[in-house]
This record gives C-alpha cells, sequence and structure tokens, in this order.
C-alpha cells in the first residue's frame, strides 16, 4: 500500500511507522507541493487538511483514504471527494486535554487579571486595586459538548463552577448541569459568565454568533472562541468589545490567518489574542498517529468503518 503525507512529522515518528509496518511504502513530505510526483497510485494520504485542493485529488488517481490530522476539515474540497467516494477520517477527540486547560487558563487569567497585573509588573508598578473575581459559582457555558467541550467541563467542574452546554438533541452530558438544544441559544447565553464556542464550522454554525447573539450576553461577561474565526460575526464582536457591551473576548481563531497586524482586535484592551494554538502539545503528533496507525491496522484487514470518520453529508 502507497502512503504519502503531506503532514510534517517528525523522523522520530517516521521510523515508528516504517518499522511497523514494512511492507507498506511510506513517503513523508513537508507540504503538499512535494508531494505532486508521489500522488499518482496513492491510496492513502495523510494530511492536515489545509493543503487540498480538486486538482490534487484529481491527480491522485488511486486515492481511497485521507486521514487529516487534525479535527477540522471545513476547507476540504468536499464536492469531488465525494464524487471519488473517498473516505476521511480526522483526530478529533486528541485536542481535548490541551483545549480545555488553554479555554480553564483563559478563564482564570479574566478572573484573576493576570494579564493587567503582569502589565504592572513590567512598569515596576504595585497597584493592590485591581479588582479580581473567583470562578467559584459562575456559569461557563459551552456551546458544543463534544470531546473538548466535556473535558472543559470536568475541569469547570473542579473548580465548582456551574456549567451549562449544548448539543444536537438536549442529551444530558455528564459534569453539564443542563443541556441545551441549539434553538436553546438563547438561554445559554443570557446566563452564562463566560460563552466557550467549540462546535465545527458548517453553514448552519457560520456567524452563528452575531450582532443579536452578543446582544444577549451578559455586559460582564466573555466570549471564548476556539473553534473557528468564521462562527463569529468579527465585525459585531469587534462593536460589542469597543461599545463595552460585554466585558472581553479570548481569541485563539480567526476568518482569516495570521491576523493582519492592523486588524482592530490588536487594539482593544478587552480582547485577548492568541495565534491559533488553544490545541498545541508536545504530545499532538503522538496522539494523531495513534489514531492513524489504529485506523490502518483496520483498514489493511478490511475491517470497516474505520475511527473517526468523517460524514461527508455533514462535513464533520
Amino acid at each position: 500500500m502507497k502512503i504519502v503525507s503531506s503532514a510534517k512529522i517528525s523522523e522520530r515518528h517516521q521510523r515508528r511507522l516504517t518499522e511497523k509496518y514494512p511492507m507498506d511504502e511510506f513517503y513523508f513530505f513537508e507540504n503538499i507541493n512535494d508531494t505532486l510526483h508521489e500522488l499518482k497510485g496513492a491510496e492513502c494520504l495523510i494530511t492536515f487538511g489545509e493543503d487540498l485542493s480538486k486538482g490534487v485529488i484529481q491527480l491522485a488517481d488511486n486515492l481511497k483514504w485521507i486521514q487529516v490530522v487534525s479535527a477540522g476539515v471545513d476547507l476540504l474540497p468536499f464536492p469531488i471527494i465525494k464524487q471519488k467516494g473517498i473516505v476521511i477520517t480526522n483526530v478529533r477527540g486528541i485536542h481535548a486535554i490541551p483545549m480545555s486547560e488553554y479555554t480553564i487558563s483563559a478563564i482564570l487569567q479574566l478572573a484573576r487579571k493576570t494579564s493587567d497585573i503582569f502589565l504592572n509588573q513590567l512598569n515596576s508598578k504595585w497597584d493592590r486595586s485591581i479588582r479580581v473575581n473567583e470562578v467559584y459559582g459562575a456559569t461557563v457555558g459551552i456551546i458544543g459538548l463534544g470531546a473538548i467541550g466535556q473535558a472543559i467541563a470536568a475541569k469547570a467542574r473542579a473548580f465548582n463552577m456551574r456549567v451549562v452546554g449544548i448539543n444536537s438533541d438536549g442529551r444530558a452530558v455528564t459534569d453539564v448541569d443542563k443541556v441545551y438544544r441549539m434553538s436553546q441559544l438563547k438561554e445559554l447565553l443570557s446566563e452564562s459568565d463566560y460563552v466557550v464556542v467549540i462546535v465545527p464550522l458548517t453553514a448552519e454554525t457560520r456567524k452563528l454568533i452575531g450582532e443579536q447573539e452578543l446582544k444577549m450576553m451578559k455586559k460582564t461577561a466573555y466570549l471564548i472562541n476556539i473553534a473557528r474565526g468564521e462562527i463569529v460575526d468579527e465585525r459585531a464582536l469587534l462593536n460589542a468589545l469597543k461599545n463595552r457591551e460585554l466585558a472581553g473576548a479570548v481569541l485563539d481563531v480567526f476568518s482569516q490567518e495570521p491576523l493582519s497586524a492592523a486588524h482592530s482586535f490588536w487594539k482593544l484592551d478587552n480582547c485577548l489574542i492568541t495565534p491559533h494554538i488553544s490545541g498545541r502539545s508536545p504530545k499532538y503528533m503522538e496522539r494523531a498517529l495513534e489514531i492513524f496507525e489504529n485506523n490502518l491496522d483496520r483498514y489493511l484487514v478490511g475491517n470497516f468503518p474505520l475511527n473517526n470518520l468523517v460524514n461527508l453529508g455533514r462535513m464533520y
């Protein structure tokens, strides 16, 4: 079986794969352009998913399976993939630990005003008038109760926070005090002190949080987006932050990345910006390849369906 990778994989992990699967041919590259001369005949492609186009898929005349070593698949050329009947798997679930830690650290940073305190330190300023808060008893609203959302809920409960959340059907979820359907978004927004956005980007979730939704939030509440930039109407959020219609926002994702140096988000004192790193971890590729290896074992013996299968109709 010919397997081509356009995802940057360390030599250590490359060696592990080639030693574990000596009967298969692996071709490792660091970008999609370098793979083009090897795509012909490839049965499996490993990718982060952001580099694929219709033309690339057409070049891969024998492609049966795409392993995306990311959770998001919204940038894939789904029409040609559906047409060719290619199976897609992703690595959803591996981000639960780093992204839940990121979220809780952001909440604590907002409550304890650590950014303000650090700025005072840089200016050698002793100021005990900074008004800090507690997260104890505060409500965190999680829009999207998948693996990451559930991990956030568990950590929030450890801090004695009240947890509300949204999933597709309102079914009960461990560590979540109240589960809503998406049609009940207003209820979640109106009662949450921290709103965490962690749903996949689809036609239904694009600009899910817009001007009206932001107005439903408490003026003392914070919005945390660790999903995709396009899920939040950035213009509406910018206006809401400028007008102090909510306390602030933590943004790890944006509609255009990298965020332009001229963007107004940078200039806001109530907006914390991070460069799409909430899912980063030194164990990222190790966890991603565990899923790939498990699927490869299944694929080689015809044990279908594979794990972490992407629904081509729903596109997640």
